[in-house]
């Protein structure tokens, strides 16, 4: 596993053990130019606003990030969109949705799950209190669409997907995947893998295996890992899953990780030892000797409870607090991408499934930002564009 240093002074210092108290300090550190060059965009594209308005950078349309239940652009955070894909490469981190619900086993409506984990970021700011991160001040991400995938032919939709991942990749850029359901983590590491030189280890966030062969006689989405771990360079012992349990990891699955040597980790067992050993235990399994590590979060990883808008929704699974610190720590050490599957936006109520979904990526890519990892790409695009300014 890579070492890392913290991009701030790090931690609450000894003197001062509050989280709150260092937050309040890193915010002072963080930049202002993409905020101003916004507003400044917004009243040029949207006309200053009526003489009444006190506030003068509110412009008369809706741009930017203001007010969040106006003016969607329909990107994830609204983020900047990139209609050329070819021009990717200018990026440092490109979200791009895979809408595909035909490996469903059960519940459908995953096809729907990146339009409706966008909307969900409408929401949120683009800043993190207790990370003391801005992403459109420190990050170069872009959207960049959906993958057209195929309604009822998974393995053409597979090629599209692993060629849209490859096409990423391959541009140096950081993968953010929104699916879909889990069928897609096969096609996912099929097109990075080639890209990666050396070994792909995979911290795998659910409540059942996914490593049967097949299901329903075709590569569903009980089936993704049993393929991705057929490429040479993603062996099933770099694979290490978290929050398996229940009444739903049929045992053909369970017989191939016992088979493969894959590392599962219940989420008694996240209760027994606690997040900080079971993240430690996660890195050290999935980055020995591997040079890539990629995270695949299924969202029905956490209790039912708290996400009722899913394929598959399995109660007692992990509390939301616990998803995300075990997230933030694994990310620590780097990730060579993030997918969140199987959010189902007919089945959510009040769009909790999504919120959540959309907080595993942005709490990733908060982590990737404070400690290093990302955030030190400037983009020299035209136009609207977030992170460090191009020297």
């Amino acid at each position: 596993m890579p070492a890392y240093e913290s991009a701030h002074e790090g931690e609450p210092n000894e003197g001062e053990p509050y989280e709150g108290a260092w937050a309040q300090r890193a915010e002072a550190e963080l930049p202002g130019f993409r905020h101003q060059q916004e507003t400044e965009r917004c009243l040029e594209h949207g006309l200053r606003g009526a003489p009444t308005i006190t506030d003068r950078t509110i412009p008369t349309f809706s741009r930017g990030e203001l007010p969040h239940f106006a003016g969607e652009r329909g990107t994830f955070l609204k983020c900047p969109f990139v209609e050329d894909v070819r021009e990717v490469g200018d990026a440092e981190v490109a979200v791009f949705g895979v809408p595909l619900d035909a490996g469903a086993t059960y519940r459908p409506g995953t096809r729907f799950g990146p339009q409706g984990i966008r909307r969900s970021t409408n929401l949120f700011g683009t800043y993190c209190y207790e990370l003391g991160v801005d992403l459109r001040e420190q990050l170069n991400m872009v959207d960049i669409g959906d993958v057209f995938t195929i309604p009822g032919n998974l393995e053409k939709s597979f090629d599209q997907i692993s060629q849209a991942m490859a096409h990423v990749v391959s541009n140096g850029v950081t993968p953010v995947v929104i699916g879909g359901d889990h069928s897609i983590g096969y096609p996912t590491i099929r097109g990075m893998a080639p890209h990666v030189d050396g070994n792909i280890g995979i911290i795998h966030f659910d409540r059942h295996v996914d490593t049967q062969e097949s299901d329903l006689d075709e590569r569903m989405h009980t089936c993704p890992w049993f393929h991705a771990n057929n490429i040479s360079n993603a062996p099933a012992t770099n694979l290490v899953q978290i929050g398996i349990g229940g009444w739903q990891a049929p045992r053909a699955g369970v017989r191939v990780s016992r088979e493969r040597g894959t590392t599962i980790i219940t989420v008694s067992d996240v209760e027994r030892v606690g997040v900080e050993k079971v993240a430690e235990i996660a890195l050290e399994t999935a980055w020995k000797d591997a040079k890539a590590v990629y995270l695949s979060f299924d969202i029905d990883v956490v209790d039912a409870g708290f996400v009722p808008g899913t394929g598959w929704p399995e109660p007692g699974g992990l509390l939301p607090r616990e998803a995300l610190k075990l997230v933030r720590k694994v990310a620590e050490a780097g990730l060579a991408g993030v997918e969140i599957v199987e959010c189902s936006p007919p089945y959510d109520w009040a769009e909790q499934t999504a919120l959540l979904s959309s907080r595993v990526i942005l709490d990733s890519l908060a982590t990737l930002v404070r400690t290093g990892r990302l955030g030190r790409k400037a983009a020299r695009r035209s136009g609207a564009a977030w992170g460090p300014e191009a020297a």
